[in-house]
């Protein structure tokens, strides 16, 4: 019989999504961390009266007997409180980027290097149906290597038609979402490609596409609609991704083409996906040309097809708690969670630099991470008295 973990939530907006999902792969709710009354409203009543409900995150995770915390507090906050779990021996799954400035990366790996517990990147774009099937045909190897990859993730947010409805999402000027560069929400984007071909980032260089609107989730100073993001990386292939882009319609499109074929989801139509081989390499039972509707292929499909974000959710729990479990490796750990977020990072410096490449460093290594151990820019103010040093959108001069 599996181990059942204890799980801490910090963070019930995102968070609450992980109650369900936790249980459902063998653990028990067993302390929540959250400011907002009305999300705090009943839970000692639905989990009992030794779940603890807490405001601060000190108290949280001085909680008896955690063995696992989600960290999912504002998006550019997880580092500090992720830290902090280490040092305790409380195992992190963080829900989102895993630290936005170079200095918390290294403080970040250096604590997971000290630590007993582990820390793994929740990032679930990578086990909806599509991907999950688009993962299984590359491993199969009939497309042999992966050369280049694209990652689009569009998120125009608009609700019933009406721009402002999302301002509920960014209620005061330092909220982080009225400052967030897009290249930094990256992990959707960039994450399935990592998790499908195991390459990571080495060099990264990145363009603004600028057109100032003010009706999606980027808020009134980021004059960007997208960042076009190209890296080289450790296995000599090159994706192009979007970060978080904010044009044309709500899809999102990913390509894999490698050196017999190429895989891609087909835009606007739900779980299709178009496998396309060279005529010199089709397999058989094949066609050059296969369109057809992803399954699951997975023994928890009842589950999945419950779940939230289309199952996408569960599929990453189930991973991150077979990791902690010593079952397998994480598919995220801190070195990938770090490279990923230097891709982010970087990649809005390259940004305002009109395309100036950038080593991505590996914080395996000593001498990258005194490099940047001391790099505390950010275009982010924070909840604990931290304001912005860079820019957060390429035209700079127009930010107010």
């Amino acid at each position: 019989m599996k181990k059942e973990l204890r799980v801490g939530i910090f963070g019930l907006g995102r968070g609450g999504a992980f109650v369900g999902n936790s249980q459902n792969c063998g653990g028990k709710i067993v302390a929540f961390c959250e400011k907002k009354e009305k999300e705090r409203f009943g839970l000692k009543e639905i989990y009992g009266e030794d779940c603890g409900v807490y405001t601060e995150f000190e108290d949280f995770i001085n909680h008896p007997g955690l063995d696992v915390v989600f960290i999912a507090n504002f998006f550019n906050e997880h580092a500090k409180c992720a830290i902090k779990a280490l040092e305790k021996g409380i195992n992190v799954i963080s829900e989102c980027l895993s630290n936005t400035t170079m200095a918390e990366g290294v403080a970040l790996v250096r604590a997971q290097q000290k630590s007993t517990a582990i820390y793994q990147l929740l990032e679930n774009y990578p086990y909806s149906k599509t991907h999950q099937e688009i993962a299984r045909v590359y491993r199969n190897g009939s497309l042999g290597k992966a050369l280049f990859c694209e990652g689009e993730y569009n998120h125009p947010i608009i609700i019933d038609g009406k721009p402002n409805d999302t301002n509920y999402l960014r209620p005061t000027k330092e909220h982080w979402r009225n400052r967030l560069p897009r290249t930094y929400y990256i992990t959707h984007s960039i994450g399935p490609l990592m998790y499908v071909t195991g390459a990571v980032p080495k060099r990264v260089t990145a363009m603004p596409v600028y057109f100032p609107r003010g009706d999606d989730m980027a808020g009134p100073e980021v004059k960007d609609r997208a960042a076009i993001i190209t890296t080289l990386n450790d296995d000599d292939s090159v994706f192009r991704v979007t970060g978080c882009s904010g044009f044309g319609g709500h899809v999102s499109g990913y390509r894999y083409c490698c050196d017999k074929g190429q895989i891609e989801n087909v835009r606007g139509m739900g779980d299709k996906i178009m496998l396309t081989y060279d005529k010199g390499s089709i397999p058989e039972g094949l066609e050059e040309h296969n369109l057809y509707a992803a399954e699951w292929n997975d023994p928890d499909e009842e589950i999945l097809k419950t779940a939230s974000h289309e199952g996408s959710d569960y599929g990453a729990v189930r991973d991150c708690f077979a990791a902690i479990r010593g079952e397998r490796e994480p598919v995220f750990d801190v070195y990938k969670a770090t490279a990923m977020s230097s891709v982010a990072i970087l990649g809005h410096r390259s940004l305002l630099q009109n395309g100036v490449p950038y080593d991505i460093p590996d914080f395996r290594r000593e001498e990258d991470l005194v490099k940047y151990e001391n790099d505390h820019d950010t275009p982010f103010y924070d909840s604990f008295g931290g304001v912005p040093t860079i820019p957060c959108s390429s035209h700079s001069e127009l930010e107010k």
